[in-house]
């Protein structure tokens, strides 16, 4: 029979707690990731990994978090962009017209 463990940790004044290691390890949750809780009838509460909504990609939300961390830890970086690229790149794609919600074609694959 498997043992259970067993973890507490303590509510702040504005009822927000860190989850432990050893949870954030069995149920391998990382910096972002969402938390889903069942409440049973007799008060027990099942704590469990979010699964993403469908559609989301995983790949994109760790290159927006990676993005993120890197323009919190190097905020010198950030240049404005000029004036003259923005004007360029509207002369390449100007009258292109694109539907974001309709399906890839089998080429575009």
């Amino acid at each position: 029979m498997p043992t259970t463990l067993e973890i507490e940790s303590t509510l702040t004044d504005r009822y927000q707690t860190t989850v432990p290691e050893s949870v954030r390890r069995a149920l391998q949750l990382g910096k972002r990731d969402k938390i889903h809780y069942t409440i049973r009838p007799g008060g027990e509460v099942v704590l469990t990994r979010a699964e993403p909504p469908e559609g989301d990609d995983p790949v994109i939300g760790q290159f927006l978090t990676f993005l993120a961390l890197d323009i919190a830890s190097h905020p010198e970086r950030l240049q404005a962009v000029d004036a003259s690229l923005v004007q360029h790149l509207q002369s390449l794609v100007g009258g292109i017209q694109v539907d974001l919600n309709a399906a890839l074609s089998v080429d575009d694959a």
